[in-house]
């Protein structure tokens, strides 16, 4: 039996809304459309749909705009059906619904991530613990404790007891002896790093090794290593090293590629850093090419790190790689319409309203508040009094008349760069919103995207208490000026008297 569904929205948006609906036909599901009488469904909130909406009539699920605020538990408990939030583009409702993609599971990966505390002895015992709390935020399996060379780590014994009290998985990376006895001794679960010369260590404590070449381009040194933990019979990682551009990088990988062939089950571990940074380059396409040759070669951990600023968000770009690259190994699909995650500067479909469908959608406006809609064409400014586009937001000025509102002059200001910037990039713009940049978007403040408007108000009723007061003295005198005011004129009669209409807030 079909589901049936009604959808919520608002008057401009209503037309497309059943155009998107209709061109998805034949779906699995039964429709209706409710229009509650705002111009903008982003407008629509929870208490507002529980007084304009007497019931759910037939609807097996609700569905409210992406943008619409608020806890949608009470709008549950008056219809009693589920209600959800649809895609804040309702251009996206084909793939919402699964249509030329679909909503991917993510929850799975097989890629343990360690990210590593490069600074970890220039740390307070606090401070590592607030790192690793934002590592393990971002995604982080193990936190990783970089002994810099040369450099004394007094701390170290109680880093790891105060990461392990948190429950952390704590590895230590060191090439001193001691550092790594002392590491094990002290609750560590991985050392950081044993050749075949130092596998001794991995008998004085229970820590899993990871297990390096003498050099990195001598990988039979690697391979004697990992014999003598298999005769051992004890668990161990092996990591051939992966080497920086252009040092080396392609042989590391087929040294990789030769590992994983010699040993099909051991585990191995590629350190991404060497890569991500080392390379001036975007991160995220970085791990989304290093995660697709560690998915291949069934790679089991990494090694990230993140001390360049250009390298922020590594260890999250790490923790969407990982899951996508999974996916699609095992659905056996390309990496695609799987995560916007590390899409940072673009956007597949990056305009999704044509400049035709804007200057239709131009000619239902019939108030005076700017709407701005991005296409191919540039940036579409309109309101009831016309449709302006350009691709320079200077040449949009003349055509605003916002030179006596200040507050309305920078909100526009602001939306108008974010679509430049949208523009220009070839990426998504929602008016109101702040710019989706895949791992390194910050969460929303849904109070920000208001705070224009309640100044404007405010504004606005001290004008209108200043230019009544005027009016309530006696005597000739000349009325200030306000914007959009008829001229000013001479006031000589006393006491009450009919008062001149402020704009509307």
């Amino acid at each position: 039996m079909s589901e049936n569904l009604l959808f919520l929205t608002g008057k401009l948006a209503e037309k497309s809304l059943h155009k998107v609906l209709a061109d998805m036909q034949p779906t699995e599901f039964n429709y209706r459309v409710a229009q509650l009488g705002v111009s903008v469904a982003a407008l629509l909130t929870p208490q507002l749909i529980m007084r304009r909406l007497p019931d759910a009539g037939d609807a097996d699920r609700i569905i409210v705009p992406g943008l619409c605020r608020g806890d949608l538990a009470p709008l549950e408990e008056k219809y009693g059906v589920p209600v959800q939030r649809g895609p804040e583009d309702l251009k996206d409702l084909p793939q919402f619904f699964g249509r030329g993609g679909r909503q991917a599971d993510l929850s799975m990966y097989d890629v343990k991530i360690f990210a590593e505390i490069v600074e970890a002895p220039q740390l307070s015992v606090d401070g590592v613990v607030a790192r690793a709390q934002e590592f393990r935020r971002q995604g982080a399996d193990v936190v990783d404790l970089g002994c810099l060379p040369n450099t004394p780590f007094p701390h170290l014994k109680e880093s790891i007891q105060a990461l392990k009290q948190e429950g952390f998985k704590v590895s230590v990376d060191s090439l001193n002896a001691d550092d790594l006895l002392l590491a094990g001794r002290a609750g560590a679960d991985y050392l950081l790093s044993l050749t075949e010369k130092t596998l001794w260590i991995a008998d004085e404590v229970e820590s899993i090794p990871i297990l390096i070449p003498t050099t990195p381009t001598n990988p039979r040194s690697l391979y004697r290593a990992i014999e003598g933990m298999l005769k051992r019979n004890k668990p161990f990682i092996a990591d051939a090293i992966l080497d920086p551009i252009p040092f080396g990088f392609t042989d590391s990988i087929v040294r990789y590629q030769r590992l994983r062939k010699r040993y099909p089950d051991i585990e191995i571990m590629m350190g991404v850093g060497n890569l991500t940074e080392l390379t001036d380059a975007d991160t995220t396409g970085i791990n989304a090419m290093l995660f697709g040759m560690i998915t291949e070669l069934k790679i089991n951990a990494v090694l990230a790190t993140s001390v360049s600023a250009h390298a922020t968000f590594a260890v999250a770009e790490a923790d969407v790689a990982r899951r996508v690259m999974y996916a699609a190994r095992e659905e056996n699909r390309l990496p695609r319409d799987y995560s916007n995650g590390l899409l940072g500067l673009h956007d597949r479909r990056p305009f999704t309203y044509t400049p035709e469908e804007v200057e239709e959608l131009a000619s239902q406006i019939k108030d005076p508040s700017f709407r701005i809609i991005i296409s191919k064409d540039g940036m579409h400014v309109f309101n009831r009094d016309g449709i302006h586009c350009e691709t320079d937001p200077f040449r949009l000025y003349p055509y605003l008349n916002v030179d006596h509102d200040g507050s309305h002059a920078f909100y526009l200001g602001v939306e108008l760069a974010r679509a430049q910037i949208a523009w220009q990039l070839k990426k998504r713009y929602s008016q109101d919103e702040e710019l989706e940049w895949g791992c390194a978007t910050l969460a929303k403040d849904p109070e920000g995207r208001v705070e224009h408007r309640d100044a404007a108000l405010k504004d606005k009723k001290e004008k209108r208490a200043e230019h009544n007061n005027a009016e309530a003295t006696c005597g000739p005198r000349r009325i200030e000026k306000e914007p959009n005011i008829e001229p000013p004129v001479e006031d000589v009669t006393c006491g009450p008297r009919s008062t001149r209409k402020m704009p509307d807030a």
